[in-house]
């Protein structure tokens, strides 16, 4: 054992605040209570399937499940939370975050402190979870720490489906380098963003296959590729495309043996296509496709992981040439979801908010505009049990066993109960800090603003 490194090596934290963190491992997070069991007395339940509200009912929560579920009053040693009538629904799931990089500049994510840098994503995830957001999809970064920091209790916030590192090539969407780094030294020294697990630059099969299989390694759920150009990258255009398709398919066997699956970058046809050709499950983004590449992906049950990217004005830390790739594929938007829902495909929400606290806040706001193209309960369910659906596909490497993005019996209870009607008014999540009253995930109770 005196080879392996230390949690505290691996992720780049001081030794120091190493030992203080581990030395609150054994307490939870202040804002945590922990009842045996809790018992919502008269709630309206939407369950995250169906767009009608139950009748008046009452929900048993015993440790990190939904016990039971029943019209009739249930009699149980539970603390008791008086619903009022008021709206029960499952915590909201975002298929697309960045936990590391939602706070830092681009410049500070890669230069800065990185004990400092893992605070504010501790923090940051704390704010996430106060918005509703019990789960995300992390689609690129080092948060396999912070998962665990989550999970063991340390920090308050959301259950976290890691990628792990971005996986691209040389110049891809990912590709953090400067000119001054290249020219890149094959089996050289690791750059600056590849040592922080940021992203991995990998020009071969081989290559593809070594980084994927060491995310899996460090525990990702999914392996994440970026197929063609993207917005937030320096030297990656849009409309390139990047990996081969034996290199995409070296990510999909590595992916596969270990019976979990890849997701992947890409807005164009050319990007989309080939990575379906190789096995991808899941497109993120795809806002430049064309009928033809939406027609496959419904053909094929590929997956749309996409965002309702409709304002640059909140894009502050980008630059003007990531602002203008930015608005070229906010011009896409309307046509990503026009498709989406003429051919049937399988669609998830995210919002890949980088490097702006600002936009952040807004996580509730960008899930509320899905009722431009969505009905308020279309919206709701896609945010609930079909992001679940998606989550599920990560198979035995799923942390979370059970299921998520329901209010059934047998459920994990990631839990919100709402000051009103989201179905008639889905504004009210906009605002989670008035409006979402109760917060719960895993039977552990975050925020309680009822009387008591």
């Amino acid at each position: 054992m005196s080879g392996l490194r230390k949690p505290a090596e691996i992720f780049g934290i001081p030794a120091v605040l190493a030992s203080i963190v581990m030395s609150l491992a054994a307490s939870p997070p202040a804002q945590a209570q922990q009842s045996p069991a809790v018992l919502f007395q008269n709630v309206r339940i939407f369950d995250g399937k169906n767009g009608a509200l139950s009748a008046p009912s009452n929900v048993l929560v015993r440790n990190n499940k939904i016990e039971r579920i029943s019209a009739a009053a249930i009699t149980a040693d539970a603390q008791v939370v008086n619903g009022g009538g008021r709206v029960l629904m499952p915590g909201l799931i975002d298929a697309h975050w960045h936990a590391m990089l939602v706070r830092p500049t681009p410049v500070s994510a890669l230069t800065g402190d990185v004990g400092y840098n893992n605070l504010l994503a501790a923090a940051e995830a704390t704010s996430t979870l106060m918005r509703g957001f019990t789960t995300i999809r992390d689609l690129g970064g080092p948060t396999f720490g912070l998962k665990q920091a989550i999970d063991e209790g340390l920090v308050a916030g959301p259950r976290i489906y890691p990628s792990g590192a971005v996986i691209t090539v040389t110049s891809g969407h990912g590709d953090f380098r400067q000119l001054s780094d290249l020219p890149r030294t094959i089996g050289g020294m690791l750059s600056r963003m590849e040592k922080l697990g940021a992203s991995m630059v990998a020009d071969s099969p081989d290559e593809v296959r070594l980084r994927a299989r060491e995310q899996l390694m460090q525990g990702a759920t999914q392996i994440k590729l970026t197929a063609g150009g993207g917005v937030a990258s320096p030297f990656s255009p849009l409309d390139v495309s990047t990996f081969t398709e034996p290199e995409l398919r070296a990510a999909v066997e590595a992916a596969e043996n270990w019976g979990t699956y890849v997701a992947a970058h890409a807005y164009t046809p050319v990007s989309i296509q080939r990575s379906i050709a190789a096995g991808v499950k899941c497109t993120e983004h795809g806002h430049l496709m064309d009928d033809a590449t939406a027609r496959l992906m419904a053909e094929k049950g590929i997956w749309l992981s996409t965002q309702p990217f409709l304002d640059v004005s909140a894009a502050s830390g980008l630059g003007p040439a990531e602002q203008a790739k930015l608005r070229q594929v906010v011009t896409g938007t309307d046509t990503v979801y026009a498709l989406a829902k003429k051919y049937g495909i399988k669609t998830a929400f995210g919002t890949d908010v980088l490097f702006s606290q600002a936009l952040a806040e807004r996580q509730g706001a960008m899930l509320a505009s899905l009722t431009r193209w969505y009905t308020p309960a279309e919206t709701l369910i896609m945010a609930t049990s079909t992001n679940a659906e998606l989550l599920g596909l990560s198979g035995k490497r799923n942390p979370y066993p059970g299921k998520l993005g329901v209010v059934e019996e047998g459920a994990l209870a990631d839990l919100l109960l709402v000051a009103g009607n989201p179905i008639d008014n889905i504004k009210l999540i906009e605002d989670p800090a008035k409006n979402f009253l109760l917060i719960m995930k895993a039977g552990k109770i975050y925020k309680n603003l009822l009387p008591r």
